[in-house]
């Protein structure tokens, strides 16, 4: 038995009269993919474009893009006026990738006098402060003590801000070590 909710269904889907939805309904015994096909068999609806599907989703709301990879043609639905899920996570992986690169082509400098001891990339710097700071940071304060200065170096390190700090706390550490000589 076919209902009014299925005939309002097949009608929105499909752009036909009551009388063509309630036909299709009744022939497939009320299906409402089935009807959509019958329509579709007797010309009276229009295949969606390339062999797809029927949705209820406006098509103003609907782009076509092309996947990079394959070439094929996709539909992308856009409901908010936002981005997809995947465009975001694109611009995610190219941030991390010039971060990444950024801190390749940089490196932290440990200095004893004007002399170069070691020069790490700062991502290298990064991960053991992340993983190992329990060990880091308690050796760069140490070194500290021994006369070891620090300072970053690179093309994107043009300002002396961040190396005028790490002057002043490897000063602050050589007065603090000259008074409990003194004493």
């Amino acid at each position: 038995m076919t209902t009014l909710e299925q005939v309002e269904k097949l009608r929105e889907k499909a752009n036909v009269s009551y009388d063509e939805a309630k036909a299709a309904l009744d022939a497939t015994d009320g299906d409402l993919l089935e009807a959509l096909i019958f329509l579709e068999k007797q010309g009276k609806v229009t295949a969606p474009a390339g062999g797809g599907y029927y949705s209820s989703a406006r098509p103003e709301s609907q782009r076509q893009e092309t996947n990079q990879n394959t070439g094929r043609a996709y539909t992308s639905r856009n409901y908010g006026g936002g981005e997809t899920f995947s465009s975001l996570m694109g611009k995610l992986g190219r941030f991390l990738l010039k971060i990444i690169h950024m801190g390749n082509t940089n490196c932290f400098e440990v200095l004893k006098g004007q002399e170069s001891k070691a020069c790490i990339p700062v991502t290298v710097l990064a991960l053991l402060l992340i993983f190992a700071f329990w060990v880091t940071i308690p050796l760069m304060v140490v070194g500290l003590f021994f006369g070891l200065r620090y300072r970053f170096s690179g093309p994107d390190f043009s300002g002396d801000t961040v190396n005028h700090a790490m002057d002043s706390a490897a000063d602050a550490a050589e007065n603090l070590k000259k008074s409990i000589n003194q004493k």
